[in-house]
């Protein structure tokens, strides 16, 4: 039985894992729909390549840094996984093998990185994003996801939630979006009509389906866990959608489709850190809450002058910031961990207010200014702006091509 049972696990993980990988399309056409007409196809690119660049460092050397032997509580040791040399032992009789787990730490590796290319949209060199990818991988997220997910000093000693990514990947891609649309500074000419919402509705679709695997598979296996995560990001997914369109119908009298998928994005950032720590309720008013928030962050942030157009900040910063906080305050779940989750308003210790807010203010300060520092540096040593002519038509000066033929 217990062989069935592991089986069963490194089936649903392999099928997870293969979900996420979808996201990557999906986030290229949310990105690229959202973009102009002359940007689309570099906003692809920009997406993609995570998966090659991030790839290849996490392998080597990012693995061993998120969850190898902690030096210091600052990071993990870089050498414990280098290569993966002597760790790919077939599990026993077809069971885990860590191979597995490399793969799918991969993938949270690269998406994180992907959204960040919001806050590049339109005006950085590819070459300069390639490179960017690289260092903001090894310098932001691998210390980040060693504090989250390895033995970090902030998993080690200080008392947060955070089931999948909330601090890590959303609040570390949120705020380093934002970091680096200020270090970059705003496009010369701004377009901020999307050019093709079928583009962003099929890709929010699509990211609404990798996310029950992001999500599922965090579980660990064919699990109770797997099952409870899916049914509460299904449904944190779908009131997002809504809280979001309702901001939209009180603020300017009417419900957009662009609102309708920012919505869906919104609702399954916020379920992303809570998604094992609330019940089925609790699941759709934190979506619809979620949603609410999101659309008016992305109202104030457009008046602070920042041409991040995309709304990674708002979109995955702020809506990871309200899940962890909903935990925090509405945590509801018995079955899903060792201990029963409960927030203060079901009579939980206060502790975990003062640690998710810890948790909250060192990831986004941190991801913050590091990459507005990297950015910076960059810019100093190899010029990281595309020139004012190439802006004009991006796709076509740094990929030559385009993405619709206008003959």
């Amino acid at each position: 039985m217990a062989e069935m049972q592991e089986l069963a696990d490194v089936a649903w993980i392999l099928t997870a894992l293969t979900v996420v990988l979808l996201m990557f399309p999906g986030l290229a056409l949310f990105y690229g729909g959202m973009s102009g007409t002359k940007n689309v196809l570099n906003m692809f690119a920009m997406v993609m390549t995570t998966l090659g660049t991030v790839t290849i460092i996490y392998v080597l050397f990012g693995h061993g840094m998120v969850v190898g032997e902690s030096l210091g509580g600052i990071i993990g040791n870089p050498l414990d996984y280098f290569g993966m040399v002597g760790h790919e032992e077939v599990g026993v009789d077809g069971g885990f093998a860590e191979t597995l787990d490399l793969a799918f730490f991969t993938l949270f590796a690269c998406i994180t990185v992907s959204i960040i290319a919001s806050g590049a949209m339109g005006r950085m060199k590819f070459s300069a994003w390639m490179v960017f990818s690289v260092i903001w991988a090894t310098l932001v997220y691998f210390p980040l996801g060693h504090w989250v997910f390895g033995d970090g000093w902030l998993s080690a000693n200080v008392n947060f939630h955070d089931y999948a990514g909330g601090t890590a990947v959303h609040m570390a891609s949120g705020f380093g979006a934002l970091g680096l649309a200020v270090a970059l500074g705003p496009r010369r000419n701004l377009q901020t009509r999307p050019h093709s919402l079928p583009l962003v509705l099929l890709g929010a679709g699509i990211l609404w389906m990798g996310w029950m695997g992001f999500n599922g598979g965090t579980a660990g296996g064919a699990n109770y866990v797997a099952q409870y995560t899916i049914m509460t990001t299904l449904f944190a997914g779908g009131t997002g959608m809504l809280g979001f369109m309702a901001f939209e119908k009180f603020r300017d009298g009417k419900a957009t489709v662009l609102g309708m998928c920012s919505g869906i994005i919104a609702g399954l950032v916020a379920i992303t850190p809570a998604a094992d720590a609330v019940d089925p309720f609790g699941a759709l008013v934190l979506g619809f809450i979620a949603g609410a928030f999101v659309a008016w962050a992305c109202t104030w942030k457009a008046k602070l002058g920042v041409d991040e157009s995309l709304d990674a900040f708002a979109v995955h910063g702020v809506g990871g910031i309200v899940g962890a906080m909903f935990v925090v305050f509405f945590g509801w779940a018995t079955y899903t961990n060792d201990e029963p989750i409960r927030g203060i308003f079901f009579g939980g210790d206060i502790s975990l207010l003062w640690g998710e807010l810890i948790a909250i203010g060192v990831t986004c300060i941190y991801a913050f200014g590091v990459t507005w520092i990297i950015a910076k540096v960059m810019d100093k040593t190899m010029n990281i702006r595309v020139s004012n002519e190439d802006e004009e038509d991006l796709d076509f000066k740094l990929h030559g091509q385009t993405a619709y033929d206008y003959n």
